[in-house]
């Protein structure tokens, strides 16, 4: 089947609004969206809250109090070991974290270097016993190379994107131990337990799981603390493409970390840094209590065992860092919106690994494929017309926040971090390009609408038609309307006595009056044949009321008619007698029609055809007949009635059977308005209705008793001047009944009265 213009048309549209998802697919890629989706998982953080974490994490503070009572930093490294021994043996901790380094450059930077070198040596021996300690290890520092004599900045290794330095791959700037008691003679000493503290560009959502070196792969902080909280033996980590495993050796698995980008480690925020989950304490006063457990005196040893011998402690990891804000290492995080220490990092990270609870991301192509669903989905209930058109931008907007819900909802329940930025940008920014598409279309097809229609309806009927959202229908297709026929009595005669320009400029004046008043009923003009105009009402737009309009129309028609005449009779001798008794007979009938544009493939009209536009034509013709001017069916006076019950008056007229039809027609004259029609024309109606009765029952003389009466009442009596040749009672009294009473009558007969004419 070949495609119409119209689905080519369509086709193109969509492709060019799928190069917009398919460009917020590009950025997202790029990484161009990142900070924007971060801010995203940010809010949903926020909105699941504080999760209870699965250890007891204690941080030791280096604050201002610790500051102002040991000293400006950095500190002699007898302190750290005082209190990294209390806290391992008496206080029974799972492991501590230091996020310091302990680098050479401490060391320099002293003015007593000999009590520098026998804390140094103090902490070394500690940590030379392998206790659960990590220190920590950075490619942040600045590194002093003598053989280039300039200052070069560390390069993080990156497993994707590997750099040399000439010389190895970068190592990261490691705690040094000086442990030669000879301040003249330095020997540095490296302890095994090292871990990284490095993050991401100085955040606090991804940090490094691993870096291979030339010396040996470094892990980070929280990883190498996992597996002393483990109790795991060094070489339990063992790195993988996607994940990190730690395993006993020969043993199963214990935990599986799994790696974003083959190398990073992104942090599952437990815990605001003030949070009934965590607890806080000085360093300094850390270091008073580990004084006084080391110490010699019974007392003072007592009271500090006491302090360590807090449950808090007990398979806790404690975690050493600096908070105070003079030290310059704070940044916000995604459960705290101001700036906050950075060790919480790796207290997070920490619970992230014991947990196994990851934030997991959905893949590539799924993310691609979620830009593009969404965006066809909500641009194609944006762009929906017709009369569900606000339903469906309401089901687009709801579209939207189910997604929104829904990627709260699976972040809550399963730490699974649906992209909200990419699929909701490319979804609403599809949808407004489809709707300025559609307004430019529709602005389109409101000029063509009007182009077709607007010379046969009405300009508020074409505005309605319009905002109905209702294109007009190539083709036909029935539809039950009101076909309306009028047409100038004896018109023939106008023509013999006006010449052409006066007989232009009369039809032009009584057509534009008749054309004015059917399309402000919301009529459809269909054409004019000649003096005779054809219209319909009920079509294009739907109008339930059509035949109660139509029935106005007709009586302001030949309301306007009248006032047409009086005017005329005013100017003078520029108009004949003929032209000043002008009159018009006008014809209605309700029923299903043929409606639609009609005609060639390159010219047509929008029309109506079948029966019963051809039997509204009869009421026309047939209303000389009965000597009416607004004759009508009886489908359009019960139509009328059901909407404005009373609001014309209708008289009945008989049953006719109209030429090439062989059933009978009930048929009504519209007398007029409730309002105008007098009390004498309402007897004589009543009389007149009387009368037929008696016709039905062929009481013959009964029925021309009344219809004698009935004609002295009638509105319009017989005047050859005025043009009018009868009414309904004379009809009856002399053709009717004289022709129904002569004919041999079948015993069933209905009243029917069979017309020869058309």
């Amino acid at each position: 089947m070949p495609w119409s213009k119209a689905n080519v048309v369509s086709v193109l549209r969509w492709l060019l609004l799928l190069s917009i998802p398919a460009l917020w697919c590009l950025f997202d890629q790029s990484g161009a969206l990142g900070s924007a989706e971060e801010k995203t998982v940010d809010w949903r953080f926020q909105w699941r809250g504080e999760v209870k974490p699965p250890l007891k994490v204690v941080y030791a503070d280096i604050d201002s109090l610790s500051l102002d009572e040991i000293g400006n930093f950095p500190w002699n490294r007898e302190y750290f070991a005082t209190v990294a021994s209390a806290l391992v043996n008496v206080a029974k901790v799972k492991a501590v974290g230091f996020d310091i380094v302990f680098s050479d450059t401490g060391i320099a930077e002293s003015a007593d270097l000999r009590k520098i070198v026998d804390g140094n040596i103090k902490f070394g021996r500690f940590l030379s016993q392998e206790p659960p300690v990590v220190l920590g290890a950075e490619y942040s520092g600045w590194q002093f190379l003598d053989i280039l004599h300039h200052k070069r900045q560390r390069v993080l290794p990156l497993v994707d994107h590997p750099v040399s330095t000439g010389l190895a791959i970068d190592t990261p700037e490691v705690p040094a131990f000086e442990t030669s008691p000879d301040p003249d003679k330095p020997v540095f000493w490296t302890p095994p337990f090292v871990g990284l503290i490095d993050t991401i560009d100085n955040g606090t959502r991804i940090v490094p799981a691993y870096v291979p070196t030339g010396v040996r792969p470094y892990f980070h902080l929280s990883l190498e603390l996992a597996r002393l909280y483990w109790g795991l033996p060094v070489g339990s980590i063992k790195v993988g493409r996607d994940a990190i495993t730690f395993a006993r050796p020969g043993g199963p698995v214990v935990a599986r970390v799994p790696l974003r980008y083959h190398q990073m480690l992104e942090v599952n925020w437990f815990t605001r840094w003030n949070s009934l989950y965590t607890s806080h304490i000085e360093f300094s006063t850390l270091y008073k209590y580990a004084a006084a457990a080391a110490s010699d005196d019974p007392a003072e040893r007592a009271a500090g065992r006491k302090f360590f011998s807090d449950p808090g402690f007990k398979d806790a990891v404690v975690l050493v860092g600096p908070v105070d804000p003079l030290l310059q290492d704070l940044a916000p995080t995604s459960l705290d919106a101001h700036s906050v220490p950075r060790v919480g990092v790796h207290g997070n990270l920490l619970m992230t690994i014991v947990s196994g609870r990851y934030l997991r991301h959905v893949p590539g192509a799924v993310r691609d494929g979620l830009v593009f669903v969404l965006s066809l989905v909500m641009a194609g209930f944006a762009v929906m017309g017709g009369a569900r058109a606000v339903f469906a931008k309401v089901m687009a907007l709801l579209t939207a926040a189910f997604y929104v819900v829904l990627a709260f909802y699976l972040f809550n329940r399963s730490q699974l971090i649906l992209p909200l930025v990419a699929p909701v940008g490319a979804a609403f920014s599809t949808s407004f390009a489809g709707l300025i598409w559609q307004v430019v279309e529709e602005q389109k097809a409101k000029g063509r609408i009007k182009g077709m229609f607007g010379t046969y309806l009405a300009p508020t009927v074409v505005e309605q038609m319009i905002e109905s959202g209702k294109d007009p229908e190539l083709g036909g297709h029935d539809s039950e309307i009101t076909a309306y026929f009028s047409d100038i009595q004896s018109f023939s005669s106008f023509s013999e006595v006006l010449p052409s320009s006066k007989l232009g400029e009369l039809l032009n004046e009584y057509l534009t009056a008749c054309t004015d008043i059917v399309q402000s009923e919301t009529g459809t003009l269909d054409k004019y044949i000649g003096d005779a105009v054809v219209a319909m009402f009920g079509a294009p737009v739907d109008a339930p009321d059509h035949a109660y309009r139509a029935c106005f129309a007709a009586q302001r028609v030949q309301h306007r008619i009248g006032e047409l005449r009086e005017k005329w009779r005013s100017e003078g001798d520029k108009w004949p007698q003929l032209v000043h008794h002008l009159r018009t007979r006008i014809g209605l009938n309700t029923g299903v029609c043929m409606i639609g544009n009609m005609g060639s493939r390159t010219r047509f009209n929008y029309t109506m055809m079948g029966d019963n536009v051809n039997l509204a034509a009869r009421m026309e013709s047939g209303a000389k007949s009965w000597g009416v001017y607004t004759m009508c069916t009886e489908s359009t006076r019960v139509a009328c009635e059901q909407h404005r019950p009373g609001a014309l008056v209708f008289r009945a007229l008989g049953r006719i059977v109209v030429k090439g039809r062989s059933q009978p027609v009930p048929i009504h004259e519209i007398v007029g308005l409730r309002e105008n029609v007098s009390d004498r024309t309402r007897e004589g109606i009543g009389v007149f209705e009387q009368a037929l009765a008696r016709y039905y029952t062929r009481d013959w003389d009964g029925a021309l008793a009344l219809f004698a009466r009935s004609r002295d009442l009638e509105a319009n009596q017989p005047d050859k001047a005025s043009g009018i040749a009868g009414n309904p009672s004379l009809i009856y009294l002399t053709k009717v009944v004289p022709e129904t009473r002569a004919e041999t009558l079948p015993p069933d007969w209905d009243g029917r009265y069979i017309m020869h004419e058309k």
